[in-house]
């Protein structure tokens, strides 16, 4: 079984390069979808041998990764961010789910958040499962939510290795993200004052400060998990502020 790499990239010449660097030696074929960069991501992709694609950089970003994923070529297709490494222990396990013929036709993966110096273990943000792998024609995204997961037409299974995801090593990488984030969320705001600047921020089950800190633990990561959890729940109330501007 082949395997291809789709990724879609904009003005991320450093992560691009560790990102490739972990896989173009065992991938097939990398398909990489810039967004009209300005920095050395084009040449860093080519660097690898990658299939380059140049094109607008569209707010909702998961258009540009629909286009790498429907370049490859290959039986299966591993669809990265370019903040992403592929470790030792998932390329393996990777490599030997694909060739023993599963009857499954896609994977979700577990990621390790890197947050403000560490990888955080509590508050949900681990293990945080994505379904990125899938065989060609298998799987795509809708292309309408930030946070969208891919819909795969078949089975899906599990893998056990961690995907490490440097997205955050800076506050303010994690500020530019908070903002495009937000920006998205707006256009979606399907509710009142009171849900979004009190009862979501405080009580939902998958930002609220309360789950995040408490039920799942996110205290125990220490400054980067309050962090975590307090700005996780401001994307409520910052969407809804925007909103009210559009």
């Amino acid at each position: 079984m082949k395997i291809s790499i789709a990724i879609a990239t904009f003005n991320q010449a450093k992560n691009l390069d560790l990102c490739l660097k972990a896989v173009s030696h065992w991938a097939d074929e990398i398909v990489v979808v810039d967004g009209s960069s300005i920095d050395d991501s084009v040449n860093i992709a080519k660097k690898y041998g990658a299939k380059v694609i140049i094109r607008d950089n569209p707010p909702m970003f998961h258009i540009n990764k629909q286009i790498a994923i429907d370049n490859c070529r290959s039986d299966w297709i591993l669809q990265l961010d370019d903040d992403e490494i592929v470790s030792e222990y998932l390329k393996e396990e990777i490599l030997e789910k694909i060739n023993s013929n599963p009857p499954e036709s896609g994977y979700w993966v577990p990621r390790s958040n890197f947050f403000l110096g560490k990888f955080l273990k509590k508050g949900g943000a681990y293990p945080d499962y994505t379904l990125r792998l899938y065989r060609r024609g298998k799987g795509r995204l809708p292309c309408k939510s930030v946070h969208e997961q891919a819909q795969v037409d078949g089975e899906v299974g599990y893998l056990k290795s961690d995907l490490l995801h440097y997205a955050d090593p800076k506050f303010s990488r994690y500020l530019v993200r908070f903002n495009r984030y937000t920006d998205l969320a707006a256009k979606d705001i399907k509710g009142n004052f009171l849900e979004y600047i009190f009862l979501k921020p405080l009580f939902d089950k998958n930002q609220g400060f309360l789950s995040i800190y408490f039920r799942h633990l996110g205290f125990l990561d220490g400054i980067p998990g309050f962090i975590w959890a307090l700005f996780s729940s401001l994307n409520f109330p910052v969407a809804y502020f925007k909103s009210l501007s559009k």
